[in-house]
């Protein structure tokens, strides 16, 4: 299989390490603006050769969009335009809706499978592309029954050779169960990293003293803008009704301690616990 990758970052880049050692990927094209990623996934064999986006698309048995989601809603109706039905194109995007609904009538949207791989660190670029990244992880299929039968089948057949376990909802669903499990931990972990810069001048102290509980809940705060933005700019409406929650639970946390209610705040210790036997 010809796959093309339109950006050869974090993601596309770990996405073909992986496809070429499960020997699905003959042959990688890299398309991507910044040619310091195009060079360096050269170098690191992540993709065979460099190509622009017509020929790219024109040569190529499957296209993966692997940039940000603001730039995939964008782009993606031009990729379908330079289809022919039977290619296959498929996106890597964090949230689901938005780009869903910007191909909606489509005339080759059956051609196009959303999926959104359930992995990412705060690194980017093709230096931190890992092809056992997504191994053990959810691959979650969006809308799967405006795609078409053979897209699909193309579609799951590259899940599992990325050996995530498939999971299928409405891009609607998939958004609002992100929002709570994957875009507030983001906004906690900036928020965090911000009061700590605010309030703690002295950089080295905060290097000497952090514990690695600090450092996994601050993890986050190093993963890049370019990025982030667009995935809260597109599900702003259920990042702000999650984000609404969570300062509720932080103002009970605030009004136990400021009332030195000490039982409340055990209770509230004790009610979160409960998440041990949700994530084991």
């Amino acid at each position: 299989m010809k796959i093309s990758i339109i950006g050869v970052g974090l993601i596309g880049g770990s996405m073909a390490l992986k496809l070429r050692d499960k020997n699905i990927a003959d042959f990688i094209y890299g398309i991507d603006n910044d040619k310091k990623h195009i060079t360096e996934a050269l170098d690191l064999k992540i993709i065979d050769a460099e190509a622009d986006l017509e020929n790219g698309i024109k040569n190529s048995d499957l296209v993966i969009l692997a940039i940000p989601v603001d730039a995939a809603r964008k782009l993606l109706p031009n990729v379908l335009d330079l289809i022919s039905d039977q290619q296959t194109v498929m996106d890597a995007g964090s949230t689901k809706a938005g780009i869903v609904n910007a191909v909606r009538n489509h005339p080759r949207r059956s051609r196009f499978v959303a999926f959104h791989p359930m992995w990412g660190t705060e690194n980017s670029g093709p230096k931190s592309a890992i092809a056992e990244s997504f191994s053990g992880k959810a691959g979650v299929i969006c809308n799967k029954e405006e795609s078409a039968d053979d897209a699909l089948q193309t579609v799951e057949s590259i899940v599992e050779a990325l050996d995530m376990h498939m999971i299928y909802m409405n891009a609607e669903d998939h958004d609002i169960h992100t929002a709570y499990i994957s875009h507030i931990s983001h906004i906690t972990s900036y928020a965090l990293a911000n009061t700590v810069l605010e309030k703690e001048r002295e950089e080295e102290t905060i290097f000497q003293l952090a514990s690695s509980g600090f450092s996994s809940t601050v993890r986050l705060a190093k993963s890049h803008p370019e990025m982030w933005v667009p995935i809260f700019k597109q599900n702003k409406e259920n990042v702000l009704d999650v984000l609404n929650e969570h300062i509720t639970q932080l103002r009970k946390f605030k009004s136990a301690l400021e009332k030195e209610n000490y039982e409340y705040l055990e209770e509230l210790i004790s009610n979160a616990n409960r998440i041990r036997g949700i994530l084991r």
